[in-house]
């Protein structure tokens, strides 16, 4: 590694490349479980039912803004250049992608109501 800033600096892909392999599959988990989850309330009627589908979608919503701001922050570890004064900026993006996932699928569990 070269102390001089500015130049290109070896193996700082591997942090995004990390950051990829797990968040991908993470987020495509979380929205197939997220998707299915109105299924839990097929049996509810009347005014639970109306309360289930209000919560769950604003639950998904933010699901969906969660996970995409995961492959934002996945897009933005990739695109930063290969120097030195990046490697941290890297490595923070790296591991903020799937974090945001697992914030957001922890918070639409907590938002989406069990039915009774």
């Amino acid at each position: 590694m070269s102390s001089t800033q500015g130049t290109s600096v070896r193996s700082t892909w591997v942090g995004p490349l990390i950051a990829t392999v797990v968040t991908l599959p993470a987020a495509l988990l979380a929205y197939v479980i997220g998707g299915l989850t109105p299924m839990a309330c097929d049996a509810c009627n009347g005014a639970e039912a109306e309360h289930f589908t209000r919560r769950f979608d604003t639950a998904f919503t933010l699901l969906q803004v969660g996970l995409l701001a995961s492959l934002a922050l996945l897009l933005v570890s990739w695109g930063l250049p290969q120097t030195e004064q990046n490697v941290a900026r890297r490595r923070v993006f790296s591991v903020l992608a799937p974090s945001i996932v697992v914030f957001s699928a922890l918070l639409f569990a907590g938002m989406v109501p069990s039915p009774s």
